[in-house]
This record gives C-alpha cells, structure tokens and sequence, in this order.
C-alpha cells in the first residue's frame, strides 16, 4: 500500500513552509534516511529525509510551493507499479474538510444563540488565565478581542498558537486588521515608477525576520545602555592563549571572549537574565547566549549553551562549527531556538555603535562596536589605548535601568580584566 509524505514540523513552533527543491524524481528508489527534499522553514532550509524505503510514486506538490500547511501531503511512495491515484486525492479532500470549520460558527450564530454564549464574555477573565497560551498568542488575542476559552489549541500539549486565532469567534475580522497593520500597507506604498528595479520574493526567513522585529518595536519598551571598554588586556591574553592553543588546532577569536564576558556577567546579575512573559517573569538559571550570524538569507542567532560555564576553548569550536553550519543552512531547531540574551558583533565592519533590537522573548541583547585606537585616561593620564563601545538593549519591563547598568559594568569590568571570566 503507497504510504503518504507529509509536509513535516521541522520545528516546534513551524506550522508551514516553502518545497524549495526536490531531490528525488517521480520512479526513483529511495532508502531509508536518503535525502528527499529541501524544506525552507522561518528560519533554515532543512533536508527532508526517507523514513521508509522505496519508489516515488507521485509528488504532489512542486518545488518551489509557498505556504505548504505542516501535514499537508506532498508526496507518495510505495511500490515500483503501485498506484498512488487513491491517496493523491486525499490531500484537496483533507483541505475541503478544513473550509467547514470556520463556516459552522457562522451558521449557528444565526440560527441558534447557544454557539454565541458559549465564547461570549461571561467568564473571559477566570478562564482566560487557565488557558494554555503562547505569549504571543494572548497578545494578539487581547489586541483583537478573541475570547482564548473557545479555541483548541493545534499547539504542543494543546497549547493555542497565532494561527488558531483565526479559528476563533472573532478570528475572521482579527487576521486582516493584523496584515493590514504590518506588512500590507508597507507592500501598497512601494512605487518605483519609472526607476530600473527587479523584484525579488521574500523568503520565509525574510518574512520573519520583519515580522518579529517589528512586533518587538512595537511591543517591547527598549532601554539602551552605552559602556566604553579598554580591549588591550583582553587582546594580549587572547594572544597568550593563542600560543598555547595552536598545537591543538584552536584559535580563539575576540568574540569568543565576549560570549563567555556576557555568560559569566549574566550570572553575575541574574535580574538580566529573565524573560517577561504573561503575568510572569521567567529567571533563568544558566546563560544561553544567542549569537547572531549574517548569511546569504538573512540572520540566524546560533546559541552557545550554558557559556558562563563553559571553556574558551569549548566556546571558540562550538561556536565555529554553529557559524559554519549556519551559513550550509544545516543547523537543528534546537542549536537557534531559545536562549537567554543575545550578542550581536559588527566590529568587524567597522562600525563604532548600534543599538540592536531586543529578539524576544529574550530580555537583553549586547551590541559590540569595533575596538579602535583612542585617546582614554588611565591612571589619571591621557593615553593611547584599543576602546570599543558596548551597547546593551535591555526590555524595560522585565529590566529595571539600574540592573541593566549594573550589568554593564559587570561585563565592562570582564573584558577589561578577562583573567576574572578565565579563572
């Protein structure tokens, strides 16, 4: 019997995502954990492999494909010969049996009042605070007026998602105010007019990248601090270590250095190390930093796990090999998924300070400008000295502005005596 591929949920919170390319042609023989597809999901293009054996039957839909639902049948496979006419009409059947689902609220509403008391706003308040919710979710669910307690969550454990909203009572009138709010005028307001332009699509990690900064613009109040940090202790023992490192094939890089800095500060005042989330403030027990990685796409935020504890050593081969598999669009959801505070480096461009956008649900993030040669006073005498300018973004309402400098200082104090973050 032909067994039906379905679009998989290469991630926990993906609900669709791009067939950017087939591997494999209609009556190849694939084995069990041969590469079938590629999959661009909102943040990496992913490989898809065979769990099963045997020949492609059918491919349902192409390469190229937008906006393919998780579960969506995309393929079959079976037997050299077997017939996939069958299954193949079952994908539009699965489809036609969703259209309903948002018809019945409709219909009931007008010939029974019972479906329109069940959600109404007799009890919003007790059960909405018992509900299995993402943050996001009840956000966009209070903006919107969508009472929580009549939608099933397609979610982990039950849990309500973004896209269940649109299944909701007032679902229907609160998705288009969404798009219309974000991205669509931004779409309308581009003329070129006469002007020579190409237009290029929006890949999906394009699309979420404007998406959650603008939603972290909009809804998380930024605070940003500003710290000036002397490098050249940092830089000679960078060098020491590299002496001693070179045997074994490991070079330490100055961000190596500052990801551990930002690990061990974090520790040091565990007030930045929290997450704002509904009603509750999450307190993390270890530092996860997110480092963010330019590549061809966009930017992904590789996590360095547990860097307060972690060797330099141990950090500088992590964190090559995250970068490198970034940049192939090999990484798993797990190794950019999460994380307690993010750094962000462009020194290597030169560029002297920036203030980055918080990546919630994250509290903080740490924005590094270029070390350069400037005029600084140490011992009460004007010297030349390697400065760099540290930039942190820290979400106000979880992080008060004291605490935000205090870690400033602490990572300030870090870098610029770096045996204390070593010992």
């Amino acid at each position: 019997m032909a067994t039906e591929l379905k679009m998989p949920a290469l991630s926990p919170t993906m609900e669709e995502g791009t067939l950017a390319k087939w591997l494999v042609k209609e009556g190849d023989e694939v084995s069990s954990g041969d590469i079938l597809a590629e999959i661009e999901t909102d943040k990496a293009t992913m490989e898809f492999e065979a769990v099963d054996e045997g020949t492609v039957l059918k491919i349902l839909v192409e390469e190229g494909t937008d906006n393919v639902k998780v579960g969506t049948v995309i393929a079959m496979i079976g037997e050299e010969g077997e017939k996939a006419d069958a299954p193949a009409k079952a994908a539009p059947a699965a489809k036609e049996a969703k259209k309903p689902e948002p018809a019945p609220p409709a219909k009931g509403g007008g010939e029974t009042p019972a479906p329109k008391a069940d959600p109404a706003p007799p009890a919003p308040k007790k059960d909405g605070e018992r509900v299995k919710a993402s943050p996001l979710a009840r956000r966009l669910a209070e903006a919107q007026g969508i009472d929580l307690t009549g939608i099933t969550g397609s979610g982990p454990g039950g849990r309500i998602v973004r896209a269940d909203l649109g299944k909701g009572a007032g679902g229907a009138a609160a998705a288009p105010t969404k798009t219309a709010s974000a991205p669509t005028p931004q779409a309308a307001s581009v003329d070129p007019g006469d002007i020579p332009h190409s237009v290029e699509k929006l890949s999906n990690m394009r699309k979420t990248i404007a998406r959650r900064l603008t939603e972290s613009k909009q809804q998380v109040p930024h605070i940003y601090l500003t710290v000036d940090i002397q490098l050249d202790k940092l830089l000679k023992l960078r060098s020491e270590m590299n002496a001693g490192l070179e045997a074994r094939g490991i070079k330490l890089s100055v961000n190596d250095m500052l990801i551990k800095a930002l690990g061990v500060a974090l520790m040091e005042v565990p007030e930045c190390n929290v997450s704002f989330g509904d009603g509750e403030l999450i307190k993390y027990e270890r530092a996860d930093i997110s480092v963010a990685v330019s590549i061809p796409n966009g930017l992904i935020t590789p996590i360095v796990a547990g860097a307060n504890d972690k060797a330099l050593s141990k950090i500088s081969t992590e964190m090559g090999d995250l970068a490198a598999r970034a940049k192939e669009g090999k990484l798993q959801p797990h190794e950019y998924q999460g994380g307690t505070a993010s750094l962000s480096n462009m020194g290597m461009f030169g560029i002297k300070q920036f203030e980055a956008v918080i990546n919630p649900p994250q509290g903080m993030i740490m924005a590094i400008g270029a070390g350069e040669k400037r005029p600084y006073v140490i011992d009460d005498s004007l010297q030349i000295a390697t400065v760099m300018s540290a930039t942190g973004s820290f979400d106000h309402r979880a992080i008060d502005g004291a605490d935000g400098a205090r870690l400033m200082q602490a990572f300030k104090r870090l870098v610029e005596n770096p045996l204390g973050m070593v010992a």
